[in-house]
């Protein structure tokens, strides 16, 4: 070491054990003055005596303790070194002898076994074939979706969806298989139109939130049974079937939906609940637009869809999700063409909300001569008009409601001009809001009462819109692209009135939500047998299983087509 080097090594900055060392050798060694000493090191005489203090009893630490140094070997990697190079040599992976490690008893991580092996001169392992893993659990390859390899084996399983089979007799009922047809769906030849829609609706019709989700039920033979093919399609299928249907088919699909309704009661259109719904997008997509979500309170990317609802049987029988800004306000008349196509005449009455559409198009709707029912917005000059009426100009009514808490409110009629065509509006108080709500329609013939009944039995699609979002799913986005919204919403429509329909068949259920009709009585497993002549299904016990034993599905045969006109039977 030169005197450079020297030099440095002494003029570095001194730790606090060593100032101490050398303050202390200087005044007890050499004898310096206690002053001379604390001014030389960085001490005030004070703290230096308090050092001394602490020195003679014995408090400070040695100056020359021998630090214990750390254990040199990992105990746990010393152990089971020689297991891990066995296992290497075998051919595991670090992943693999980490997992036979834990099962031994003696878990050691990843990244400890990675440093054995280095330390051993072992080169990670190349990919390998399955063939060439430890065996162990994984996943099973199913068979690959292909109406040519069905067939009805004769046998007995046992299927977790079994409450699906309730749904085929009205499904061939309403003859189902002609929509794919008739709306000229995709298909082919291992998979064909009606069958991707059955599968489609399956998932609907069980409350499957998304379509990769049916990935947990591809070995329920129950499932592909009701789809009518060997193997229900994969969640890969769904995803690519449904980007390939068009706005215009998703029309067809309803309009030929509508015709085979024309003999059922199902819609009768006497008066029809319209609201628009925002499907929620959470990401970045050039063509998803910004719409306000009453759920959030807020704007955000989402999908505006359309939807109806018939007020009477509460089935939805309208859905669009194709609509742009500036198009909300025209929405209105495409469906009534639509209906108008179907059913060969104007819907009878409309109701809806002050947000679906504006002043101009109420004018239209009244020259149509089509009834409507809306509110209005309470704006500060229709509020203060309102504050303004004397006391003498309010009637009371009497709502002959008996579960209803508000039955005396408050009414106040008037003749109003909006644009070019006068209408009746209400102000009406004490209905259980905070401020008064406002009433406009062309309806000239019916009473206070009845137009007040009526707007409140418009909260039926509100709870509708809930149950969907709930149990229906019509939130879950898998994609950003419209089309399959579009798609997703007419199934929403047919899943809808297949709910419908089953409600009606079971006592006390006709006014259930869709998701309480599963909980209770489609969420069952059942046993399937198959034989030469039928396939017999029965169910598992439970609570509401006399219900539906009641409903008149059981022990009446139905010719299902997709299965080449084998009998269905439901047996007790």
């Amino acid at each position: 070491m030169d005197l450079t080097e020297c030099r440095r090594f002494f003029e570095r900055p001194a730790t606090p054990s060593q100032r101490q060392y050398e303050a202390l050798r200087a005044y007890f060694i050499e004898g310096l003055a206690s002053a001379e000493v604390a001014r030389r090191f960085g001490y005030t005489p004070a703290a230096f005596r308090m050092l001394c203090y602490e020195f003679r009893r014995g408090q400070l630490s040695d100056f020359f303790a021998v630090k214990r140094t750390g254990p040199q070997q990992q105990p746990k990697k010393g152990k089971v070194q020689d297991i891990v190079v066995a296992l290497r040599k075998r051919n595991y992976s670090i992943y693999d002898i980490s997992h036979a490690l834990k099962e031994q008893g003696t878990p050691l991580g990843t990244t400890a076994v990675r440093e054995i092996l280095a330390e051993e001169g072992f080169a990670p392992l190349p990919r390998r074939l399955d063939e060439e893993r430890p065996v162990g659990v994984g996943p099973t390859t199913e068979a690959v979706a292909d109406v040519r390899n069905f067939a009805l084996r004769t046998g007995e399983f046992t299927t977790r969806l079994g409450g699906l089979f309730l749904f085929i007799p009205d499904m061939i009922r309403l003859n189902l298989d002609a929509l794919a047809k008739g709306a000229n769906l995709p298909g082919s030849r291992m998979i064909p139109a009606e069958h991707a829609l059955r599968a489609s609706l399956a998932l609907k019709l069980w409350s499957i939130e998304r379509k990769s989700h049916v990935m947990a039920l591809v070995a329920d033979e129950g499932l592909a049974m009701f789809c009518g093919l060997n193997a229900v399609p994969k969640r890969s299928f769904l995803s690519e079937y449904s980007s390939r249907i068009t706005p215009q088919k998703v029309s067809q699909l309803l309009s030929h939906w509508h015709t085979n309704l024309a003999e059922e009661t199902i819609l009768a259109g006497k008066s029809i609940n319209l609201d628009f719904h925002s499907v929620p997008y959470f990401g970045a997509h050039p063509v998803v637009e910004s719409h306000y979500l009453s759920k959030r309170s807020r704007r955000q990317p989402s999908i505006l869809t359309f939807l109806a609802q018939d007020a009477d049987s509460q089935v939805f029988c309208y859905s669009n999700a194709d609509i742009r800004k500036g198009e909300e306000a025209e929405e209105i008349f495409r469906f009534i063409k639509f209906w108008e196509r179907r059913h060969g005449s104007l819907p009878q009455h409309l109701v809806f909300d002050s947000k679906l559409t504006n002043y101009p198009q109420l004018d239209r709707l009244d020259q149509q001569g089509v009834i409507f029912m809306t509110l209005r917005r309470r704006t500060r000059k229709l509020l203060a008009e309102i504050s303004d009426l004397p006391p003498s100009a309010w009637r009371t009514v009497n709502l002959d409601v008996p579960n209803r808490k508000y039955r005396t409110p408050q009414v106040y009629e008037q003749k109003v001009r909006l644009l070019q065509r006068t209408f009746r509006q209400f102000f009406i108080k004490d209905l259980g809001h905070d401020q008064p709500t406002i009433l406009l329609t062309n309806d000239r013939k019916s009473t206070a009462v009845q137009l007040i009944l009526r707007y409140a039995r418009r909260m039926l699609i509100e709870n509708a819109l809930a149950d969907a979002v709930r149990f229906f799913h019509i939130d879950a986005l898998s994609s950003s692209v419209g089309l399959k919204v579009d798609f997703d919403m007419a199934l929403l429509v047919l899943a809808s009135c297949l709910y419908r329909v089953m409600a009606g068949r079971m006592r006390g259920y006709s006014d259930a939500q869709a998701r309480q009709i599963f909980r209770d009585l489609i969420d069952m497993p059942a046993q399937v047998n198959v034989t030469d002549r039928e396939v017999r299904v029965k169910f598992h016990r439970r609570a509401h299983l006399p219900i539906v034993l009641a409903s008149g599905l059981f022990n009446k045969p139905v010719n299902v087509p997709w299965w080449n006109d084998r009998p269905l039977r439901l047996i007790e």
